[in-house]
């Protein structure tokens, strides 16, 4: 199996496996919006809220903030040596104290104080509540770690994948202009009055088949089930390399431990 990455800014990333099965390759994807871990707020006690909305609409919004998230310092709940209990190592306290202003105050995600600088909303300006003359709110939240499986609210972002195409044009095919202006990627180009791949053009192919149906199969789109493109679109709690890296990493501890009891089977089927 081959990785090359194609294209890596701000919180997407995206790479191409070759010689790879369908069946990996959707594991991975599983296995990164499923089961790598990421903190979110869990609790919310409220103290005060004269707000226009009720406690659990604004625990809700509190719930789905993306935090980011730093997994060498917390375990989940259920690997901790608390046992779940709740402690420094599986989670950790924010705040949140606000008071409403006469011409309205919006209560933002940068508002929340945490006890760890590391673990702060992915977003400081997304709108929590507005708050009027009158009006104000007093929180405590717990945030722990937890997986996509459990809750969307823990899935580090987005990962889907798609056959990387291999684009072929025939010699009556080049002068086939047009499919230049059909395709909604810009997979072609046109130099010299002849139509050609452009550069890396095939990995923006989206499979839609129009080039095919302009020129009547005189451009050519075909796949195989060896080669993906698979995309991450982190939501923000994790950089998008980290969630493969993470992804990896429990792939290989999954298999190590479906090893270890294959071989306890067969050791006791061995001594009956």
């Amino acid at each position: 199996m081959k990785a090359k990455l194609l294209n890596q800014k701000g919180n997407k990333l995206s790479f191409v496996l070759e010689e790879a099965s369908p069946a990996f390759v959707n594991a991975l994807r599983r296995t990164a919006s499923e089961d790598v871990p990421t903190m979110a707020i869990e609790m919310v006690e409220f103290r005060k809220n004269s707000s226009a909305l009720y406690d659990e609409t604004v625990a809700h919004r509190m719930g789905l903030l993306p935090l980011k998230t730093d997994l060498k310092s917390y375990n989940l709940p259920e690997r901790c040596q608390c046992g779940g209990e709740g402690c420094a190592r599986c989670q950790v306290k924010l705040t949140l104290t606000a008071k409403g202003q006469k011409s309205g105050a919006v209560v933002r995600a940068e508002d929340i104080k945490t006890k760890d600088p590391a673990i702060v909303p992915a977003f400081p300006k997304t709108p929590v509540v507005k708050l009027f003359e009158g009006q104000e709110i007093e929180a405590e939240m717990t945030a722990v770690l937890g997986t996509g499986k459990v809750h969307t609210k823990w899935a580090p972002g987005h990962v889907y994948f798609r056959q990387l195409p291999t684009v072929t044009i025939s010699k009556k095919g080049e002068g086939m202009l047009e499919c230049e202006r059909l395709c909604p990627t810009q997979v072609f180009e046109s130099k010299n009055g002849k139509l050609m791949v452009r550069q890396n053009g095939e990995q923006d192919c989206i499979l839609c088949g129009a080039c095919v149906d302009a020129s009547e199969g005189e451009v050519k789109v075909l796949t195989n089930k060896e080669n993906y493109v698979v995309y991450v679109e982190s939501w923000g709690q994790l950089p998008p390399e980290d969630i493969i890296e993470q992804s990896i990493a429990i792939l290989d501890e999954k298999a190590d431990d479906l090893i270890a009891t294959l071989k306890g089977r067969v050791k006791q089927k061995a001594k009956a």
